[in-house]
């Protein structure tokens, strides 16, 4: 693991940490649990979201170091809009981005990308 990815790793685990907001499943606005497992199925899945191409996440094997660690997703997006936004297609926000854009491409539905959504939200 590169040096950079431990670095952001820690940074955005303490943010975690010591966020205002919950992270407890169960809240009021949670997503469902067959949501959630959606969105896991989606972003592992090499012929659809494969977010392990280029991101850690969760307990994903042979994850990529390309872009940032999936972690913390609730302290880093507080705004889920946002996050869905940044899948939706990431070249808004950041056009010199390498991330696909996977709704405007139409390579995910939009189901699938609020499963994901849902599913970043857990970890």
């Amino acid at each position: 693991m590169r040096a950079t990815t431990k670095i952001a790793t820690t940074a955005f685990s303490l943010a975690a940490l010591f966020a205002g907001t919950s992270m407890l499943t169960g809240v009021a606005g949670a997503a469902s649990d067959e949501s959630v497992a959606m969105g896991k199925q989606v972003a592992v899945d090499r012929t659809k979201g494969n977010c392990l191409a280029c991101h850690m996440m969760g307990d994903g094997a042979s994850p990529g170091d390309i872009g940032p660690p999936l972690i913390a997703m609730k302290a880093r997006f507080p705004d889920r809009a946002k996050l869905r936004a940044q899948i939706w297609d990431a070249q808004v926000a950041n056009p010199g981005t390498r991330m696909p854009p996977f709704g405007k491409h139409q390579a995910l539905s939009e189901a699938e990308i609020d499963a994901i959504v849902d599913y970043l939200y857990t970890l």
